[in-house]
């Protein structure tokens, strides 16, 4: 399929809301095949057994279909906050989208979180209003709460008939065509009396709204003209990718309301690859470079998801950004900086992959078995060369320590971890040497326990989880002297190593030497620095390393046969635990700095909270959706579950970004504690 009949379509929305279940439908009335569903683990997109135990998605799907000649690649995406990387991938490469609202529930948590999203890359939206033949249902509340919270943009193009719970089809505010649910499907119908005062009252609404869009337009509705359906059309179309209007449609994705209509507005209204403005990258040598979504332009493309299988190996998702891509053709991957040959191309619906000779701009399709290419990769012509902008994915908030339930099956979860790595780019994986925990970093315990199902149900890797150990440290106070005395002998060489040292706080571990007259000879010097180091990784108090600690040495005496290096090694050592307690050494707990972003009306409950947790408030910003940005400086063991418990403070609608800050002095019942644990 070519350039202007495309449509890429990102489908999003709270957890719940009907996500997949219109996908079914769209994909249904574009097919003619039997819809799947969702309790019987029959849809299309969410086809892993994670997803299907879940009744929820938890990984982007694309699903490809032609309705009407034109071909629409739609990427069905978890509600789920956790899985917001999988959102940020689809939102990267679409220009187009579809906010499905429950009718029931109204605007939630992550209806809010998407719509940000899409405004903030000015992708065009259609609001599709599920489950309209839900109990207790009123659409003008629902239509006041998304003008109040998404924005006076949106208008209604379409309108329900039928009461609360009798919902059985709407009217077409733009066409003023009847659609009625007769049992089975929709079919044309007469407008019900009672709801023509209100649609003639919407459709002079949207047509005052297409007026604004053009001078000319505008004239001509204030003289009293009337506007053709064509200046309507038009006007509508400007205005949704302008993002100065945002169509609402009412409907049931399980009963088939509404989704022709759907459609058909997708067509009209989103844009195809040639209205898009030019993609910028880079060349070569840094400089910006532009390409347009046509297939005269050399070929580019941008890999936006990347699927391990068991059997088929590595699969990379990619949006053709430029150009024509042909089975055969030689291909260059910058980020990599080596040039492939793509010997098979496919189109992928859920996990079904179909082989394809070609693929034009705009459209997507996969690659498979390129070694290296992975997700926020560029690919391009060899001669004509662009790099495109990565993917920003949330950084991990919540670590927990792995370990095997079988002690075998060690090796084996390295290799696991790096293929989920691979699907995922917002988890991080991570040997603690200190404390011997390999750590794997989510976006929250909805997320970890996936991917533990993950490993389960497709690497047969069962994992325990450990509470991750805050790693402290130990440092000194005061200045103190320490001496070393290293002396064995028992006939032949001996050992011979005496030092005195001083101890004192710095900056950072260094080493220096004050001797004179060759009390000690200078070859022995980077014996006793080896020693202070070594001594240094294990301090007296708690057993945690040392930091911040200047040692120098002063003095010492050595013998012309038994003094080795080994001995004036010792010898630092030695000198360094002499002196460590009378220095008032302390424990220094880790300190995070981290950004919580929060609604205003829970500012107070979260400066609260953080109180309890010992944190230093630095800073408070507003975003560019109004909603609040706290900064503070926390000691780490005081956040490690936070990610759930702020979720629970906001009702999920808080979020926040961790980053390591410094070292700093714990309070003493704190140091207590640390050490009364560390000698059990």
């Amino acid at each position: 399929m070519k350039g202007n009949h495309i449509r890429n379509v990102v489908v999003l929305g709270h957890q719940g809301s009907g996500k997949t279940s219109l996908t079914e439908a769209l994909y249904s009335i574009a097919t003619g095949k039997e819809k799947g569903n969702i309790e019987r683990g029959s849809t299309i997109s969410d086809y892993l057994a994670e997803e299907k135990a879940r009744l929820s998605s938890v990984r982007l799907s694309l699903i490809p279909m032609v309705y009407r000649d034109y071909k629409f690649n739609f990427l069905d995406v978890p509600g789920n906050d956790d899985f917001i990387g999988e959102a940020m991938s689809a939102v990267s490469v679409v220009k187009g989208a579809i906010l499905v609202i429950d009718a029931a529930n109204g605007i939630e948590i992550q209806t809010v979180k998407h719509w940000n999203m899409l405004r903030k890359k000015n992708i065009p939206t259609i609001i599709y209003v599920n489950k309209m033949d839900k109990k207790d249902v009123h659409f003008e509340a629902i239509l006041e709460e998304i003008r109040n919270k998404l924005g006076k943009n949106a208008i209604p193009f379409s309108y329900p008939m039928g009461h609360d719970d009798s919902f059985d089809g709407f009217v077409n505010v733009v066409s003023l065509k009847a659609r009625k649910y007769n049992g089975k499907t929709c079919e044309d119908a007469e407008i019900y009396d009672d709801k023509k005062l209100k649609v003639l009252e919407l459709h002079n609404m949207i047509v005052e709204a297409v007026a604004q869009t053009d001078e000319v337009l505008l004239d001509k509705f204030f003289n009293g003209e009337d506007l053709t359906k064509e200046e309507i059309h038009k006007g509508l179309r400007t205005g949704v990718l302008a993002g100065e209007l945002t169509p609402v449609l009412v409907g049931s994705a399980i009963k088939n309301i509404g989704i022709h209509t759907l459609l058909d507005m997708l067509i009209d209204y989103l844009p195809n690859p040639s209205d898009l403005n030019p993609i910028v990258g880079q060349d070569e040598k840094g400089n910006s470079k532009e390409r347009t979504t046509i297939d005269e332009e050399p070929f580019s493309g941008y890999v936006f998801k990347t699927i391990v299988d068991s059997y088929a190996g590595v699969s990379n998702i990619f949006k053709i950004n430029s150009g024509v891509l042909h089975t055969g053709d030689e291909i260059y991957i910058p980020n990599l900086k080596k040039t492939v040959v793509v010997n098979q191309l496919f189109t992928v619906c859920g996990n079904k992959q179909t082989a394809v000779s070609e693929l034009h701009a705009g459209d997507m399709g996969v690659i498979n078995k390129i070694e290296g290419l992975e997700t926020t990769m560029s690919l391009c012509t060899v001669k004509d060369q662009i790099l495109y902008p990565t993917i920003e994915f949330p950084t991990p908030v919540y670590y927990k320590a792995l370990v095997t339930k079988n002690k075998n099956d060690d090796d084996k979860l390295g290799t696991v971890l790096t293929k989920m790595m691979l699907e995922d780019k917002s988890i991080e994986l991570k040997r603690n040497i200190e404390t011997n925990q390999l750590l794997l970093g989510t976006l929250g315990l909805g997320h970890l326990t996936y991917l533990l199902d993950r490993m389960k149900n497709s690497y047969r890797l069962e994992i325990q989880l450990e509470d991750c150990k805050v790693v402290y440290r130990e440092t000194i106070k005061s200045k103190a002297t320490g001496n070393g005395r290293y002396i064995k002998q028992s006939g032949g060489s001996g050992f011979y190593g005496v030092v005195e040292m001083e101890f004192s706080p710095n900056a950072e571990n260094a080493f220096c030497e004050e001797v004179f007259g060759g009390a000690v000879p200078k070859n022995y010097f980077p014996a006793v620095e080896k020693g202070f180091y070594e001594a240094c990784e294990k301090g007296l108090l708690a057993g945690f390393p040392v930091i911040g600690v200047k040692a120098c040495l002063k003095d010492g005496k050595y013998h012309a046969v038994d003094s080795n290096e080994l001995a004036f090694k010792m010898a630092g050592i030695l000198a360094f635990k002499d002196a460590y307690m009378k220095c008032n050494p302390v424990i220094l707990e880790p300190i995070i700095r981290i950004i919580v972003t929060v609604h205003s009306d829970d500012v107070g409950t979260i400066l609260s909270d953080l109180n309890t947790r010992r944190a230093k408030i630095i800073g408070m910003d507003i975003n560019s959706v109004k909603d609040q940005k706290i900064t503070a400086l926390v000691p780490e063991a005081e956040i490690l579950e936070y990610v759930n418990d702020l979720k629970s403070l906001t009702q999920g609608s808080g979020y926040f970004v961790r980053e390591f800050e410094k070292y700093e002095e714990a309070p003493t019942y704190i140091q207590e504690k640390i050490i009364e644990e560390a000698k059990k």
